[in-house]
């Protein structure tokens, strides 16, 4: 148990310093990218119901899921989060999900390019 604890400190952590810019996900990983299958992980983010709380492309919104790209959790991270979530999320066992898919998972949302910052955005501007 205080071996998911820390997976989940550690995840955390991580998505404080890719949310401030100290870190890119890549970097935070320690990867340039997943292991996993980007085009088999959108599929899967689609099949197994990701989609429906956490957007086509994860970005989130409202009250269902939050925001998972750009910039996803580590691998690690999301796997804690898979198998022993909090508030309304199901548990996404290694029966449901294995481990491969969620590497999938991880690279489709590592693929999901980030959008333009309003500053460039001519018409936001004005």
């Amino acid at each position: 148990m205080k071996t998911l604890s820390v997976y989940m400190l550690l995840g955390s952590l991580a998505s404080l310093l890719i949310a401030t810019g100290i870190v890119t996900a890549a970097a935070a990983a320690g990867t340039t990218a997943a292991a996993g299958d980007p085009v088999n992980g959108k599929r899967v983010f689609f099949a197994d119901g990701c989609v429906y709380c956490h957007g086509t492309t994860g970005a989130g919104g409202g009250p269902a899921g939050p925001r998972l790209a750009p910039n996803p959790l580590p691998l690690e991270g999301v796997t804690a989060k898979l198998r022993t979530p909090s508030g309304r999320m199901p548990v996404y066992s290694p029966e449901v999900l294995r481990d491969a898919e969620i590497a999938d998972i991880v690279a489709y949302l590592q693929s999901i390019p980030k959008g333009t910052d309003a500053k460039d955005i001519p018409l936001l501007n004005r």
